[in-house]
């Protein structure tokens, strides 16, 4: 049996857990097409028409949105890649036993990384080409792009957006399967159905050092000129959200201890079990925490950075702040930030229903010993809780570290501005969103005789 049989071996028998994969790999694919497209019409555009373009131009909106999306992609691949080789964990074991090499496991996961790019990229490029023209027709009609700009037709974008997604898989393959790669068979017997412990030193280290990269960059963003910071703004956003994932684990344990002190007051027995489960998994919970935090902290970010160029447009009129308080900027800025939502949406929905569907044998044995759906559900609506409370949390922390770097340059204080119906609003939204993947998943993960899915028949 060959490697890509067992590829595609592992699709068929999970399809769940490479649904998220193939939707991020499908919106890094068609982002790339739609930014590359861009490019290749701004590096055709007629001669001498580029001063006409009102704004920074169509070749720098096309790079700077391209590579905040090639960054946002990266962080949402690995983390849905994550998550579909740790659904795989136990096959992957069993296989590790029957004296697979650390290179053929590694091999595999990369393999089901090339055949899930290959599957989605003719959709993913054509949704990029058609986004480029719509796109396109928007800036010229906003006078934001050189009069009589075409996208080209060439197959080079579309060609280096497969290239990037793939790049972007194996790199986050490389990621996913190292650990299960590197431990011995019986340790990664064990591992598939235990929870290792404690976070790791490396992982600790590598988080403090971005984290303390993302303090640098809040002060470069601080001392920029304003028409400069928020490109800069948003990838110290995504910097600070890297170091949130690395040290979820935890950030997220201490923060469910603070916030479920009144959950478990309130409700006894729920709250008390709730809180246990994600207290107990603590990885799991800074998995389910991560893509609600970077959902949150974008948009607050990007609405913070908004409301703070309107607040200066209208005391600072005729000012160098005219290059970012413009109609044109603003729409801009909504653009990118749907854009961004749709990314932090999919790794939302797909990690936390692929979480929720893993605990089936959990499940089971609660019902064995006298739970009912009903208190599963209960359960399930108290842990929505807590995750929604803490990725809200470290969202809004980041956001306001960097909404209040963007604020201080812009305006000289230190104080961000987001509007409370807008942050009130996200989030109720992220909320939400969450809510549908947890507790369907839920209630499909505890369907089904439960003695058939503590005994490994099923699930």
């Amino acid at each position: 049996m060959t490697v890509l049989t067992l590829a595609f071996g592992q699709i068929r028998l999970r399809p769940a857990a490479f649904v998220g994969l193939a939707m991020a790999l499908f919106l890094a694919v068609g982002a790339v097409t739609l930014f590359g497209e861009l490019m290749a019409a701004a590096l055709t555009a007629p001669a001498g028409r580029e001063r006409a373009a009102v704004g920074p131009g169509l070749g720098l909106i096309a790079g700077a949105f391209g590579e905040i999306a090639v960054l946002v992609a990266f962080f949402v691949v690995a983390n849905t890649l994550g998550f579909a080789v740790r659904q795989q964990h136990r096959e992957l074991a069993l296989l590790r036993t029957v004296a697979a090499t650390p290179r053929q496991v590694r091999r595999l996961v990369r393999r089901q990384v090339l055949v899930t790019v290959l599957l989605v990229s003719p959709a993913g490029c054509a949704a990029g080409a058609v986004g480029a023209g719509r796109f396109l027709d928007a800036l010229l009609a906003r006078e934001m792009a050189a009069p009589g700009s075409t996208i080209p037709r060439s197959p080079v974008p579309m060609l280096a957006a497969v290239a990037a997604a793939l790049g972007i898989g194996l790199l986050s393959a490389a990621f996913a399967a190292r650990r299960i790669s590197r431990i011995a068979p019986a340790a990664a017997m064990t591992a598939s159905t235990v929870e290792h412990g404690r976070t790791g030193p490396l992982r600790v280290v590598g988080g403090l050092i971005v984290l303390a990269g993302g303090g640098m960059l809040c002060r470069l963003v601080a001392t920029q000129p304003p028409e400069k910071a928020g490109q800069a703004a948003l990838l110290t956003a995504l910097v600070l959200l890297v170091a949130v994932a690395l040290l979820g684990p935890l950030l997220a344990g201490a923060l469910v201890v603070v916030l479920g002190a009144p959950i478990r007051a309130v409700a006894r027995r729920s709250g008390w079990l709730a809180d246990g489960n994600l207290r107990g998994y603590t990885h799991r919970l800074a998995a389910a925490v991560t893509p609600v935090a970077l959902l949150v902290g974008l948009s607050c970010t990007m609405v913070s950075m908004t409301s703070t160029v309107e607040q200066a447009a209208q005391r600072l009129r005729g000012t160098s702040l005219t290059t970012v308080t413009s109609a044109s900027d603003v729409w801009l800025r909504q653009v990118e930030l749907a854009l961004l939502v749709c990314f932090a949406a999919v790794s939302t929905v797909n990690t936390l229903a692929a979480l929720t569907a893993d605990r089936r044998r959990e499940f089971a044995l609660l019902r064995l010993i006298g739970a009912t759906r009903r208190q599963l559900l209960r359960m399930l609506c108290t842990e929505t809780l807590l995750i929604a409370a803490v990725g809200v949390v470290l969202g809004t922390a980041v956001a306001g570290l960097v909404g209040g770097a963007f604020h201080l340059t812009v305006t000289g204080s230190a104080l961000p501005s987001v509007p409370l119906g807008d942050y009130a609003w996200i989030a109720v939204g992220a909320a939400a969103l969450i809510a549908p993947g947890i507790l369907g998943a839920g209630l499909r993960a505890a369907s089904g005789p439960a003695t058939e899915l503590v005994g490994g028949q099923r699930g």
